[in-house]
């Protein structure tokens, strides 16, 4: 059996002026580097400002960005070795 752990790092930075939060999420698998995936949360004028749910709804939004373009990096990967389209859903 061969292990392999892929970490993913989440920076969130929040932007008051504008009632945003982005996130972005960098995936490190020690051969492909670059993948990132990104998220934003705007908070309605006429919500409470809670900052804890603007963090994770931005950080959610970016981790299925990142699911998302994993996926289509592993069709176009697959696709080299079969000289065939492939289509992946999640």
């Amino acid at each position: 059996m061969h292990t392999r752990q892929w970490t993913v790092d989440i920076l969130i930075s929040e932007h008051e002026e504008d009632r945003r939060t982005r996130a972005e999420a960098r995936l490190h698998s020690g051969t492909r580097t670059g993948l990132r995936g990104e998220g934003e949360a705007r908070r309605s004028p006429r919500d409470r400002e809670v900052p804890e749910i603007g963090d994770e709804l931005a950080a959610a939004r970016a981790l299925s960005d990142l699911a998302y373009r994993l996926l289509d990096v592993s069709a176009g990967d697959i696709e080299q070795f079969t000289n065939k389209p492939v289509h992946l859903s999640a």
